[in-house]
């Protein structure tokens, strides 16, 4: 430090506080929400404590400094226990026995209601794409909803508003965990794919109603942001635990997937994830960025048990909502 000039100092405290924050996250998925809703908010704010501990990295090698020491070990230990954050490459193999399915928080559809020309709005972007599975979060219910396909289950909270998902397989079982929650649900239908019966899983957890384009994210002050994204957190949390209650009662073939409305750093990421393939993990390319914010954050997921084939994972970039569309092909 002694040697450093006066500006390269606080950049230096700078880049320790960030660090710190980085290695404290570290915990985050042995630390449940219930206990210290909080801390969990960390969580949100990773892939940022990455990027800016990796530029401390660049910036202090470049002026020959061994302070680049501090972020780059947190790093490399990150590397060794986090998520991937980026993948360099991904799989794109296909099988024609695959099951193709998309996860998609459509946002009530109201972006794709607004446009007259049906050559340009979301159904004919989900038509095109073509999935044997579509499982929609933020569904509305209304005449304009331009979804084909032979069977469906949809589930929907004060009168309109709810999950669906939409099958070319026929299915055979339904339900819902009816989350005491106005704006949130988790539902599954039991598919039969020749032989198969395999479950699906579309959730959709507690919402932060964060939002990004407003001033201090749509909150008078930060004092009650934090506090309405910690109480969201524990509301996320047990319903994490009822979800895996209810999920150990099947045993067969499963994709769970759905808007977390939180991070593969996070401690209901990693309890929900526990012994299952993470689709973009398996088969994925670059951030997986899957909410349109400025920096990537990644918050719908498609998990599948331990026995699946991943072979294709992509996110689409078209803009019909806040969320993208993410789709995976899956085997057995």
């Amino acid at each position: 430090m002694k040697k450093l000039a006066f500006l390269d100092k606080i950049l230096y405290l700078i880049n320790s506080l960030l660090a710190v924050l980085l290695l404290l996250s570290f915990l985050l998925p042995h630390i449940s929400p219930k206990s210290f809703p909080d801390f969990a908010v960390i969580s949100l704010f990773v892939p940022v404590l990455l990027i800016v501990n990796i530029f401390f990295v660049i910036y202090w090698l470049l002026k020959l400094k061994k302070q680049f020491l501090l972020s780059f070990l947190i790093l490399i230990l990150g590397w060794m226990i986090m998520t991937p954050f980026y993948k360099l490459s991904g799989k794109n193999s296909s099988l024609n026995s695959d099951l193709k399915l998309m996860s998609y928080n459509v946002k009530t559809f109201d972006l794709f209601t607004k446009k007259e020309d049906s050559t340009v709005n979301g159904f004919a972007f989900l038509k095109e794409k073509n999935p044997d599975i579509l499982a929609v979060q933020e569904y509305y219910k209304s005449s304009k909803i331009d979804i084909e396909f032979p069977y469906q289950y949809i589930k929907t909270k004060r009168g309109k508003y709810g999950l669906a998902i939409y099958s070319k397989y026929k299915i055979i079982n339904s339900g819902t965990l009816n989350l005491k929650s106005d704006g949130n649900n988790i539902i599954f239908a039991d598919i039969l794919k020749q032989k198969d019966t395999i479950r699906i899983y579309n959730a959709h957890f507690e919402s932060l109603r964060i939002k990004p384009n407003e001033d201090n994210f749509g909150e008078s002050d930060s004092e009650k942001l934090l506090k309405r994204v910690s109480n969201a957190f524990k509301k996320q949390a047990l319903q994490t635990e009822l979800f895996l209650k209810h999920e150990q009662s099947w045993k067969g073939k499963k994709i769970i997937c759905g808007d977390f409305n939180n991070t593969s750093y996070s401690w209901m990421y990693d309890k929900i994830s526990k012994n299952k393939k993470d689709a973009f993990i398996e088969a994925g390319k670059g951030f997986g960025k899957t909410f349109n914010y400025w920096f990537p954050m990644r918050i719908d997921f498609i998990l599948t048990d331990n026995d699946a084939i991943v072979n294709k994972f992509s996110t689409f970039s078209e803009k019909y909502s806040d969320h993208f569309a993410i789709q995976s092909k899956i085997n057995w």
